[in-house]
């Protein structure tokens, strides 16, 4: 599943192509996506500060949008339950769901951010993460109670993901460096530096043994969790990067960015030798053409 700023959803097969027409919202840029955990349905977010409900089977918006925020819906995410969405926006609030209803759990939470780039569950769901302008990440209870506060990055958090056991977070940051905290106590236990330019979105393989972040440098990194270096060479585009993500059976990875396409990484090949890449198939899609490109 893809958005832009064109205001469409498009779906894909992982060959890259298009799964019958584009999905439109209403002409309004969607600034941000989020697949269900069952994979039935798909919530996005719009420069209108709406979310709107998917069924992907029927590709059709289910109910009317929900209304709440105030400005742009930067991050969206469902808790592991699937019975909520959490919402961030640059209103500085973030909002939690009830997908069935459409409507507002609880109050909005005044995050602190000013603008809230990024917000995550742990995977246990009993709590959430958000990050923003103010450099600042906050862990708040499912309930809105503020937990801790993590602070160390330079810039702008952009990107949050949780390790399985809930114990560390991993941020990325503005400040073009990459960070794993302990979520419970705030302690910055590794750096993680390569990127020239901000970092603007994280996934953790789910083995766990790699994370992987897109830059505004047009790159994609690989990082061994292990030794905490980048392995491989970085996997580049043609523009800035602005979104990432990694198959459920972590073989694959998929970044797009401002050049308007969408490529499609082999880990396993990303992760060998240079010399040792060679005729190794990425896939790109051209969003704007809708041609599929190949190469070797």
């Amino acid at each position: 599943m893809s958005t832009s700023e064109d205001g469409s959803i498009c779906q894909w097969t992982r060959a890259g192509k298009p799964v019958g027409k584009p999905w439109d919202s209403d002409g309004e840029a969607v600034g941000s996506i989020a697949v269900s955990p069952d994979v039935k349905m798909v919530v996005s977010g719009s420069a209108d500060g709406r979310l709107r409900l998917w069924n992907i089977k029927g590709r059709s918006v289910v109910g009317k949008p929900w209304e709440g925020h105030n400005a742009v819906v930067r991050c969206l995410d469902w808790s592991p339950n699937a019975l909520e969405v959490v919402s961030g926006s640059e209103d500085g609030t973030v909002r939690r769901w009830n997908p069935s209803t459409g409507r507002q759990i609880s109050p909005a939470i005044e995050t602190g951010h000013s603008w809230v780039y990024t917000v995550r569950y742990s995977p246990q769901g009993d709590k959430f993460a958000s990050g923003g302008m103010d450099k600042v990440i906050r862990v708040w209870s499912k309930d809105g109670e503020l937990l801790i506060e993590l602070k160390g990055h330079e810039r702008a958090l952009t990107s949050l993901c949780w390790s399985g056991d809930g114990a560390h977070i991993f941020s990325a940051s503005s400040d073009n460096t990459i960070r794993k905290w302990h979520s419970n106590n705030g302690e910055q236990l590794v750096i993680l530096e390569g990127h020239t330019s901000a970092v603007r979105y994280l996934c953790l393989s789910p083995d766990e043994c790699h994370l992987v972040s897109a830059s505004k440098d047009y790159s994609v990194r690989i990082w061994d969790l292990k030794t905490n270096q980048s392995v491989g060479d970085p996997l580049l585009h043609d523009d800035e990067l602005w979104a990432l993500a990694i198959s459920p059976d972590g073989k694959s990875i998929v970044s797009a960015g401002l050049d308007a396409k969408i490529y499609v990484w082999s880990l396993e090949a990303a992760l060998k030798q240079p010399g040792d890449q060679v005729g190794t198939h990425i896939a790109v899609v051209d969003n704007f053409s809708k041609q599929v490109l190949f190469r070797v």
